[in-house]
């Protein structure tokens, strides 16, 4: 009898000691594979300030361009861009640059492109506004409005403003994109009520002049709060090409600010 009780603890001892080391193993890889799905959420990015210093700039075409006042990007499409040239219209690549094809070519009327903007919400949605707004020294190429493309650049309508003949810039509504602005710089040549900050709210098909300053000074910038659509940013050139100089600055020269409805100038001069 005492034989057996002493076979029986040993086997009992034996068996916690299988037991024992099974179960924290178990216990182990649970706490690490929490740690693994956890580490996602928790590590930050590291960043690599070599690595960072040690980029270049690089010429990735088109090669037979000439200069280029306007670009954009694709949001969730790290590879797509547009490219608005003086003279050669808007050009698209889809692997970073190693390709262009011109998707303007039969469509617009004039060549030179002045700003570019794709839809946040509907990347399908191009806007791009003609005309050279970087008035030169020389000869400046005059734009026919503005043009929209709802297929990612396969066709385009043009949606009028034809008569405002510079675009500096095109802000598309992050949330919508049937509201849009255009930042008309106007002609550099003459005095025009065709300048200023001009806005849609279905798309193109009717157009408001948002914010008017005088009919020499037009709109050379517009930034729009993406966050916070509501706030925007225009600044004011009051300027002419005259066939003997350059006329640069006036009282119209200003920067102003919106929330919503334009309601005030915060610089001037």
């Amino acid at each position: 009898m005492k034989r057996l009780i002493i076979a029986f603890y040993m086997i009992l001892i034996m068996g916690i000691g299988v037991i024992t080391p099974a179960w924290s193993q178990k216990k182990k890889t649970t706490k690490s594979t929490e740690l693994m799905v956890a580490a996602p959420t928790t590590q930050s990015v590291v960043f690599d300030e070599k690595e960072f210093k040690a980029m270049k700039w690089r010429n990735i075409g088109p090669f037979r361009g000439g200069r280029s006042t306007a670009i954009c990007g694709v949001p969730d499409q790290n590879y797509t861009f547009y490219m608005g040239s003086t003279g050669g219209g808007v050009w698209k690549t889809v692997d970073a640059g190693s390709h262009w094809t011109n998707i303007s070519d039969g469509f617009f009327k004039t060549g030179s492109v002045g700003a570019i903007q794709v839809s946040w919400s509907d990347p399908n949605v191009v806007i791009v506004g003609m005309g050279e707004a970087p008035v030169r020294g020389v000869m400046t190429s005059h734009g026919d409005g503005v043009y929209k493309s709802t297929d990612a650049g396969v066709t385009w309508t043009n949606i009028g403003l034809k008569n405002v003949r510079q675009i500096s810039k095109v802000r598309i509504h992050p949330n919508d994109p049937n509201v849009i602005y255009v930042a008309a710089q106007g002609s550099p040549y003459q005095p025009t009520q065709d300048r200023g900050i001009f806005r849609s709210k279905d798309g193109g098909k009717s157009w408001e002049k948002s914010l008017f300053v005088n009919d020499s000074s037009g709109a050379c910038d517009l930034s729009m709060d993406m966050k916070n659509p509501r706030v925007l940013y225009a600044a004011f050139w009051d300027h002419q090409r005259l066939p003997w100089y350059v006329r640069s600055g006036g009282k119209g020269s200003s920067i102003w600010k919106s929330t919503y409805e334009w309601v005030a100038q915060i610089h001037h001069g």
